[in-house]
């Protein structure tokens, strides 16, 4: 009876690697643990009908290449034999009968063939286009509909890629054709998102949460005027906080690391004339996504530019963001007290990018400002109001409170809490809610000032408590008729979620089984991130991944808000990860769980730190760059044999030196024989170290005894250097 063979048997017959069957019998549902695992019969039959199926697969996908490839064949004959009977005159055949009159003879339709070219083609290859321009016209021939990809806003390039079935290397060499510089873990925007799956023949369709239709409803009022929101954006340092400061005469930066915001606030100041709602964003470029959502929520965009700095990147981008959400912008000079201030450049540089002033002809409202001083801020609330009233904004304060989500937070003695702006709406004590993924009962409001409310009108920032978990910043807030419809929406959007997870796990083919080796050698830095809100941990996350290279890569394996607990210790430790607790700390079981499983624990408080730290590590993990240095060079003049040593050279240093020990390469004219090391060197009887250019030596090299006199002997060492990523 023959004995059952073992995996890497199998491997070797099917000339794949033992890990690689390994996969697939672990897709095929077989416990197996190692290469030295037996197969069984069943196992067997299973991997080799797994093999004739991939098989047939490329051969179908040869067999319809082929037909495409005739198909264009005939349409091009097609429409030579069309043009050729176009030739003729009407009423006569074309060809060597010329001259006869054809009788009861139908003229060929030369639009009508085309059409009948066209119909073959669609039958013979059910592919659909790539170019969004031939949607509409395939659709009305084919009657087919184009393949749907169900995305999100911001999802990455390796997400899209999955949606898709694709590599993401194809997603992004798609995204250089079309001019976008983007990485795998890039997050993407919704426009730029349905240009790449045109290309790949996807249509896209934004997902809506579950239950929106069920939880919006007619407003039972008549709308009345609301406070407007104002977002306040723009580079890193150029005043937007320090503006929002003066106006609330408070000291926000005092409380922010690295005088630099990175958190999104809301905040409710009072006006003579009206209530204004402000939103500082973060201006420092791993906070997009932050900057984005501010757009999305807000009437107004104040776009603060430095007077003595100009328009930077994260300007530009911050217009980006208030054009696509189709938000006015009112533009601050702010600095006007410094000497350098240049308003004039700066309505140049602005007018460059199609934000005209009105001093210069155009649209644009700007204002020139000092935060410092408050030169021009009285103006700046003044045009905010007036262009708050051309909006006519307006809400209705006896509909159930509907918001968004600014952030969230979860804090020590109150457990989850988030930050909402109230949109439409009345938002009251014990109002039931849906919070994305959460539900709750609001168990108490906040303002921005620490006072409790007892209710929350529309463009009202506040702090909601009663929270059943932890809401991502973004989600939408519903107050619903009663908790159970709540729990009920909220329980069913996390199974939808989890079956999304669980769709988005490719199974292994054998033709990814040679990426999935490959990516083997690539090296990997695992990370637990934990932070103090989720639009913060989200964008160090953000920023963290795209360190990645194609030899080292960030993989961030666990992020979530709150302190370092020894849930997260444990994953590290079976992960080999780093935890990062940004603005957070462990407490005092997860420290010594650390420290007896001997995981790293590193605090920040500047996103900048983090990423620094994290790029020092990936270049350790890089693979040292070997650098080449030439030493001497020596020419064979005689050979000598030793019983014990075997053929020796005779050389005469020529440059350099000769060293015992150190790479060898042996040329014989052009030609290169040998590439070894020198295993001894003698001077006369004497072996030595070293030998200098002028003198005479004989060399031993290991491996090689062919050695003729004339040939060329090149000494040469190899350093190894750190690389910078």
């Amino acid at each position: 009876m023959a004995r059952d063979k073992r995996i890497y048997e199998i491997a070797r017959k099917y000339d794949v690697s033992s890990e690689a069957l390994l996969n697939i019998l672990h897709e095929l549902n077989y416990r197996v643990k190692s290469p030295m695992s037996l197969v069984s019969e069943d196992m067997l039959k299973a991997v080799e009908r797994k093999f004739s199926e991939e098989k047939e697969a490329v051969k179908k996908e040869y067999r319809r290449k082929r037909k495409l490839i005739e198909a264009r064949k005939s349409k091009e004959e097609a429409k030579k034999i069309v043009k050729k009977r176009g030739k003729g005159k009407p009423g006569f055949r074309a060809g060597p009968r010329r001259g006869k009159k054809v009788t009861k003879k139908r003229r060929v339709d030369q639009k009508e063939v085309t059409e009948n070219v066209k119909k073959t083609l669609t039958q013979m290859t059910a592919k659909p286009p790539k170019r969004r321009r031939r949607h509409q016209e395939t659709e009305e021939v084919t009657g087919e509909k184009l393949k749907e990809v169900r995305v999100s806003e911001f999802i990455s390039v390796a997400e899209l890629a999955e949606q898709m079935e694709v590599k993401p290397t194809d997603v992004i060499t798609k995204c250089m054709e079309m001019g976008l510089l983007v990485t795998i873990n890039e997050r993407l925007d919704i426009e730029t998102i349905e240009m790449v799956a045109d290309e790949f023949g996807f249509q896209v369709k934004q997902m809506a949460e579950y239950g929106l239709d069920q939880l919006e409803e007619v407003s039972p009022g008549e709308e009345e005027p609301r406070a407007p929101v104002v977002t306040i954006m723009g580079h890193v340092d150029h005043g937007k906080t320090s503006l929002l400061d003066y106006i609330r005469e408070s000291n926000i930066i005092a409380g922010e690391s690295g005088g630099i915001t990175q958190h999104i606030g809301a905040y409710e100041v009072e006006l003579p004339q009206g209530k204004i709602v402000f939103l500082d964003t973060p201006g420092h470029e791993a906070f997009t996504a932050m900057r984005a959502r501010g757009t999305q929520i807000t009437d107004l965009v104040v776009l603060v530019v430095a007077a003595n700095d100009g328009v930077k990147p994260q300007t530009i981008e911050a217009i980006d963001h208030a054009r696509a959400a189709g938000v006015p912008i009112v533009v601050t000079i702010n600095k006007m007290d410094l000497p350098k201030a240049n308003a004039e450049r700066v309505r140049s540089q602005l007018s460059e990018l199609g934000l005209v002033g009105e001093e210069w002809g155009g649209r644009a409202v700007t204002v020139e400002i000092s935060a410092k001083t408050g030169q021009g801020i009285d103006k700046l609330l003044e045009m905010l109001l007036l262009q708050a009233e051309l909006l006519e904004l307006k809400a209705d304060p006896n509909a159930r409170a509907t918001g968004v989500v600014v952030e969230s937070r979860l804090d020590l003695g109150r457990g989850p809490v988030a930050s909402v702006l109230v949109q439409n709406g009345t938002l009251w004590l014990g109002d039931p809610f849906v919070c994305g993924m959460v539900s709750g009962k609001v168990r108490a409001l906040i303002d921005g000032r620490g006072r409790r409310l007892e209710q929350a009108p529309p463009s009202t920032p506040v702090k909601v408590l009663g929270l059943e978990g932890l809401p991502q910043a973004g989600d939408s807030f519903h107050v619903v008729s009663d908790e159970r419809k709540a729990k009920e929406v909220s329980l069913k959007r996390r199974q939808i979620r989890r079956e999304e997870t669980y769709r988005r796990a490719r199974k292994v083919t054998l033709t990814d089984l040679y990426d999935y080796i490959k990516s083997g050698q690539i090296k990997e830095l695992r990370i637990v991130i934990k932070g103090d809100v989720d639009g913060s941990v989200g964008a160090l996350s953000d920023v963290l991944e795209r360190l990645s290279t194609s030899e080292v890569k960030v993989g961030v394996i666990h992020r979530g808000v709150g302190t370092v607990t020894t849930s997260d210790i444990l994953l590290a430790a079976a992960s080999d990860a780093v935890v990062i607790g940004f603005h957070v700390k462990a407490d005092l079981r997860a420290m010594e769980l650390a420290a007896k499983e001997g995981v790293d624990i590193r605090y920040y408080d500047v996103i900048y730190e983090a990423e620094e730290d994290v790029k020092a590590a990936l270049e350790g993990l890089l693979e040292p760059e070997t650098i080449e240095i030439p030493i001497g060079l020596a020419e064979v003049r005689a050979i000598f044999y030793s019983s014990k040593l075997g053929t020796i050279a005779g050389s005469y240093v020529k440059e350099g030196a000769v060293r015992r020990g150190c790479k060898l390469r042996v040329r014989r004219g052009e030609e290169l024989i040998f590439d070894g090391e020198i295993s001894s060197l003698h001077r006369f009887k004497e072996d030595v170290k070293e030998v200098s250019s002028g003198f005479e030596c004989g060399i031993k090299i290991e491996g090689l005894n062919d050695i003729r006199e004339g040939d060329l002997l090149e000494a040469y060492e190899e350093k190894e250097t750190k690389r910078k990523l």
